[in-house]
């Protein structure tokens, strides 16, 4: 391993790395092209001929599909060797969850199976559990599902009052609850469920197969949209589990469910990236297609800006997710290295990253509604046709901002948890936050000559002073109370959103030039440059209203000017950059960005 700083999660907000440590799609090797190659054709010829029935619902047709994905080793991607599959990185993982992303309602079965269903025993189960059930769940022998919500227990998972008793004898424990909204619940052999142990206060995570006696499985629900994926509500009634199919030590549960919805907030990320990128190309194939006024609409400026924004938010996306995934495969071979289990070291290293789990899964769901909403708008009528696949994709992306803890939840574990990280000192956050505020020149400004990138980075360090300004005010203003004043809390998640998926931009296009020249990155100059240009605006709103939800304190016109110096960028011409990456979109005729 080389010797990059990895960031600790959150630490973004008061560190820089250097381009050279990130990793970029345009860095795909061999290999990993080939795997994403044999997901795109699965979806191809496996997939899309099939789709209609799939989402009639077939149940029994997306079984099919899902195991014929396992016999081509899709579902083992993940898996170490010895337990039947290749053992890939975690970017590897990331680029499958991109591709079969564009897979509607499969994609939501597929990635319950290979991320929630299987990955709690494989991460936390001991070898026995491991050779019994992953092994399996590798190879699509058996699917998997992952049992939490309860009716009355939806973002606040450790209230449900799902509970297990140990038999007297001690091989069993006696299970009885019920679990709602649980994906591939029809189609699934083996379950992770969550209960309680006795009176215990937290929960614990047992393997369930549907066969035990008691396990009672509803018809499916009718849904707005992910037709052909399975969700029902499970009934638990007096099922015997054995003892040896506890996962992890007794009340670990609600650690297992936290660490899997981190990982399950990430991939989900990946998914709806790959789903994005199918829709921007629908979206323009349509404009080349579609005449209005003996004209194609792909040249109407208004159908270029949206095409434009598209393909601007979704680079944003790409960006992130795999800047991202290096840091997670970096710190999962640090706890490797320090004899860490193959399993909880995984884990471990995705779950370090909460903030930026709970980032790319809020900006990338709704990146994708904005871009599926808009390839609606382009297709005009035919978009609310349910001939085109724009209509199917509308009504698929509306669950991401609910799927993995809703935005609203994962908006508060931003700001929350990178403030908890900083109060615990693992980097210096409020001191820092605090120097800034009673510093007489807060923004950084232009000093001589700077280069296309280094003003970007420069307008990017200014964000972060602008957050760090929001963040000691609120805690100045409203200390342990902070977090019930969601407002500001997430104000400051969306100045941080935007911020991330900024700085992630800039290194990836100036690790571009380095790496290809100047000509490569032509028309990355103008994507970076309207995000950062619209991101300024939506980061001086954020934080202005911050302050402004203080009332009158001391310093605050200070404050406010202040934030507004951090979020003063160059002026840039929106409409032509936007019409030329619109140009570069309608000349390929896919998004190929």
């Amino acid at each position: 391993m080389n010797n990059k700083k990895v960031l600790k999660s959150g630490e973004f907000l008061v560190e820089e790395i250097n381009p050279n440590d990130i990793f970029i799609p345009e860095e795909f090797n061999e290999e990993q092209v080939m795997i994403a190659q044999t997901c795109s054709d699965f979806l191809e010829t496996e997939l899309y001929p099939n789709l209609n029935q799939i989402d009639s619902p077939d149940i029994q047709l997306m079984k099919s599909t899902l195991k014929k994905a396992g016999e081509l080793g899709l579902m083992g991607i993940c898996i170490p060797e010895e337990y039947g599959g290749f053992g890939q990185d975690f970017i590897t993982q990331m680029h499958v969850a991109e591709v079969i992303g564009a897979g509607y309602s499969f994609s939501v079965a597929f990635m319950a199976h290979c991320g929630i269903g299987t990955l709690p025993i494989m991460y936390y189960g001991n070898e026995d559990q491991r050779q019994r059930y992953v092994t399996k769940l590798a190879t699509g022998e058996y699917l998997g599902a992952y049992c939490l919500t309860e009716p009355g227990a939806g973002s606040d998972a450790n209230s449900g009052k799902t509970h297990a008793t140990l038999s007297e004898d001690g091989k069993h424990y006696i299970l009885n609850g019920q679990k709602m909204w649980i994906t591939n619940a029809n189609l699934a052999d083996v379950q992770t469920v969550f209960a309680k142990i006795d009176h215990d206060r937290v929960l614990s995570a047992f393997i369930v197969e549907r066969a035990f006696p008691g396990v009672v499985v509803n018809p499916d629900e009718h849904k707005m949209g992910i037709k052909g994926s399975s969700t029902a509500q499970i009934f638990y009634n007096d099922v015997k589990v054995p003892v040896e199919n506890l996962i992890g030590k007794r009340g670990e549960g609600f650690r297992v469910a936290l660490s899997i919805l981190h990982m399950g907030r990430i991939k989900l990320g990946a998914n709806v990236l790959g789903a994005s990128k199918k829709a921007i190309t629908d979206s323009v194939k349509y404009a080349n297609e579609r005449k209005q006024f003996n004209t194609f609409i792909s040249s109407f400026g208004a159908i270029q800006y949206k095409l434009a924004q598209q393909v601007i938010r979704t680079w944003g996306l790409d960006s992130a997710i795999y800047k991202l995934s290096k840091d997670i495969d970096d710190q999962i071979n640090r706890n490797k290295e320090s004899g860490m289990d193959k399993g909880r070291a995984s884990i471990e290293g995705i779950s370090h990253y909460a903030v930026e789990a709970a980032i790319v899964k809020v900006f990338g769901s709704e990146v994708l509604d904005y871009v599926i909403d808009e390839t609606v708008q382009i297709h005009g009528g035919m978009g609310y046709s349910a001939e085109v696949a724009a209509e199917r994709g509308y009504r698929d992306s509306r669950i991401n901002r609910i799927f993995e803890g809703t935005n609203e939840i994962n908006r508060l574990l931003v700001s929350d948890t990178a403030m908890k990280r900083a109060m615990k000192g693992e980097y210096d956050l409020f001191g820092k936050a605090e120097a800034l505020y009673n510093a007489e020149q807060v923004a950084e400004v232009k000093t001589g000559s700077e280069s296309f990138y280094e003003e970007k980075m420069r307008n990017i360090r200014n964000f972060k002073k602008a957050i760090m300004l929001l963040i000691h005010g609120a805690n100045k203003r409203y200390a342990k109370n902070l977090v019930n004043e969601q407002e500001v809390m997430n104000n400051i998640s969306e100045m941080m959103m935007e911020t991330y998926v900024a700085e992630s931009m800039a290194l990836r296009f100036e690790k571009i030039r380095m790496t290809r020249g100047e000509e490569a990155t032509t028309i990355l100059r103008d994507i970076l440059d309207v995000f950062v240009y619209d991101a300024a605006d939506l980061i001086r709103k954020n934080g202005c209203d911050g302050i402004y939800s203080f009332g009158e304190f001391e310093n605050s016109a200070k404050v406010i000017r202040a934030i507004k110096d951090c979020t003063c960028v160059n002026p840039v011409n929106v409409k032509d950059a936007r019409r030329r990456i619109a140009a570069k979109l309608i000349e390929d005729n896919a998004y190929r960005f």
